[in-house]
């Protein structure tokens, strides 16, 4: 620790540390981990992704993809299909292209130094911090929604944490905090006290280490810490999917840049402005101008579906449709099941095809 910090702040790394050393460890296979391709990994995955849907994630991949090398290697679809249901898959693309630097300009030496961890494609100031703490001990101090809480709760700051100002003011004094002999088992004890003492909802003070010292706590302002001063604008957009059935083919398109879900694949899509009734759906001309007048049968509407993402609600249905002749679809491509099933989709539609346990059997 810096030797000019306060008492209070000697009393929270003192505690922590004390807390972590104790019946808290969490479980987890990259913790204590020194290989930091498997940390990176471990990272990239749980950004934006809670533990425990990133758990099975992060074994698979280790298992399919032991090191880097095998990684960089990998066919990309295949390692976005491996990826399928996680989002955010900007983080997937970045990884491979992480994997293919590291693999070849590196020759699969890993950078071991913050500033050119910080490099890499997909790693910002809080991954980078973690791998250079974790898996090489280097003094840095991580700072991710737990830290802002945490911090921001035991020392009563009000600053806004989404602010220039509040994130350089935590960032500084989370470093002061850091224990800088023991850096990586600091960084995790403070990600794992967040995650299940001072948690966003429902902390549980009462039996809290640092309860005595807690400003927040002492105040009654845990509901009103942290500070947040940005609204996140959601936009609603409404998607309708047709699965065109032609001679045992599904057509579909790989979905590109400037939008969500770049590099998945989806099936043949009307998007709308607003909702649309069935009746609606079904009299569009687009039907008759990709199937002609009476080249297709309708064969099922499915019920709505909803996906929540972070600036976007995602709303609309799927639409079963068999067509007599090669329907007239630019852009899409027939494919087989065989190659249906190694495509990677976005979870909106993998939600529908596992909800009518579809084996796609064209």
């Amino acid at each position: 620790m810096d030797a000019n910090v306060s008492p209070a702040e000697r009393f929270f790394t003192r505690k922590l540390l004390l807390w972590n050393s104790s019946d808290n460890y969490r479980e987890m296979p990259w913790k204590g981990e020194k290989d930091p391709y498997k940390i990176w990994l471990s990272e990239i995955i749980l950004q934006q992704t809670r533990v425990e849907q990133g758990l099975d994630y992060y074994n698979r991949f280790i298992a399919t993809y032991p090191s880097v090398h095998h990684l960089a290697k990998a066919p990309q679809q295949a390692v976005f299909k491996l990826w399928e249901g996680l989002g955010y898959y900007t983080r997937c693309k970045n990884l491979i292209a992480s994997a293919v630097h590291i693999s070849t300009e590196l020759k699969g030496k890993f950078p071991d130094t913050y500033g050119e961890i910080i490099q890499l494609k997909g790693v910002g100031p809080y991954t980078a911090a973690a791998i250079a703490s974790f898996a090489f001990n280097r003094p840095h101090a991580v700072v991710d929604g737990n830290v802002y809480r945490v911090l921001s709760r035991f020392f009563g700051i009000a600053t806004p944490v989404d602010s220039t100002e509040g994130k350089k003011e935590f960032a500084q004094l989370a470093q002061r905090l850091l224990d800088i002999q023991q850096p990586g088992i600091y960084n995790q004890a403070l990600m794992d006290f967040g995650a299940t003492v001072c948690k966003p909802a429902l902390p549980a003070c009462t039996s809290c280490p640092l309860k005595k010292q807690c400003l927040a706590f002492a105040g009654n302002l845990i509901s009103e810490l942290p500070v947040k001063t940005k609204k996140i604008v959601k936009k609603e957009r409404w998607l309708y999917y047709l699965l065109v059935y032609f001679q045992n083919r599904l057509y579909v398109r790989k979905r590109g840049a400037g939008d969500i879900w770049e590099n998945l694949y989806e099936f043949v899509l009307l998007e709308s402005e607003g909702p649309l009734t069935a009746p609606q759906l079904v009299k569009k001309q687009f039907f008759d101008n990709a199937f002609g007048p009476a080249g297709y049968t309708i064969n099922h509407i499915s019920p709505l579906y909803k996906q929540q993402l972070t600036h976007q609600t995602i709303r609309g249905r799927f639409i079963s449709i068999s067509v007599l002749f090669p329907p007239h679809l630019p852009g899409y491509e027939p494919v087989t099941q065989k190659k249906l099933l190694k495509l990677a989709f976005p979870k909106f539609i993998t939600h529908y095809l596992t909800d009518k346990k579809l084996t796609l059997n064209l």
